[in-house]
């Protein structure tokens, strides 16, 4: 299973219009963002968030003005080379490819730079916010230039973003609002883990998952499916909130032995 090169090569679909040079570099940083984020690697997310940032930044260079910062040339003031886009005429490119993306990426940029994301420190442990804003900017930017350089409208990007962001896992269905596991020799835990790992870093929560597995018993399920993986370390289950998350634990069950076994 290739995820990665699945997102890849769908968001270069959708971005044939942006060079080739850029485009890559563009996706490549943004599939990091997203891979990262979702492996709790919240120092190379942001990493990775800045990088994301100068590509960005240099397309929109190439595109307002016909030059751009060269890749192996550093970005000495990266918020006077936004100042300077906001200067172009209008005739060269609309307000987002002007002002609202190039504002956008270098908020990202000052929340990478100036929050040390992935460092100890402060009152308040900030890692994880932080990642997450990282992450739906992102998603944000991307939606921007799909709308733009794809002629889709915002709620169609949104939907391709989605669709990239959810994990595509062909032994499972999701019909009517609900999610179905194709493979019949699961067991209910293998289950539970494959569907935590198709859906979103938000968790899933105990209500839906049980209708999804169609798990009669709903004592049996907590005693005997989420409790022992919730002390093997496979998952995070929230009893007060009734929330279940996959482990980087989990994640790695799923891609090394589920995912690699299935029939």
């Amino acid at each position: 299973m290739d995820n990665m090169s699945t997102i890849n090569d769908t968001l270069s679909t959708y971005l044939q219009d942006i060079p080739e040079k850029f485009r890559a570099r563009i996706i490549n940083e943004y599939t990091k963002i997203k891979l990262r984020y979702r492996k709790a690697d919240f120092d190379a997310s942001g990493l990775s968030c800045g990088k994301f940032c100068e590509e960005c930044l240099r397309f929109l260079q190439h595109y307002l003005t016909g030059v751009h910062t060269g890749f192996r040339d550093e970005l000495k003031n990266f918020h006077l080379e936004v100042a300077k886009l906001e200067k172009v005429d209008k005739s060269t490119g609309n307000d987002s490819l002007r002002i609202i993306i190039p504002r956008a990426l270098a908020f990202l940029y000052t929340l990478r730079n100036k929050r040390n994301i992935g460092h100890s420190g402060g009152d308040v442990e900030a890692n994880q916010i932080d990642s997450l804003t990282i992450n739906r900017v992102s998603d944000w930017i991307m939606c921007e230039l799909i709308r733009i350089f794809h002629k889709k409208s915002l709620e169609e990007a949104q939907q391709i973003i989605d669709l990239i962001s959810s994990r595509n896992i062909p032994d499972v269905w999701e019909v009517n609002g609900k999610k179905r596991v194709l493979l019949s020799n699961l067991s209910a835990k293998e289950k539970t883990l494959l569907l935590c790992y198709s859906h979103n870093e938000q968790g899933v929560f105990f209500e839906e998952l049980i209708e999804w597995i169609e798990y009669r018993n709903t004592s049996d399920f907590r005693s005997k499916v989420l409790k022992p993986l919730h002390k093997e370390g496979l998952i995070e289950f929230d009893t007060e909130l009734n929330l279940i998350l996959l482990s980087p634990k989990g994640d790695k069950e799923v891609e090394d032995r589920i995912l690699q076994n299935r029939n």
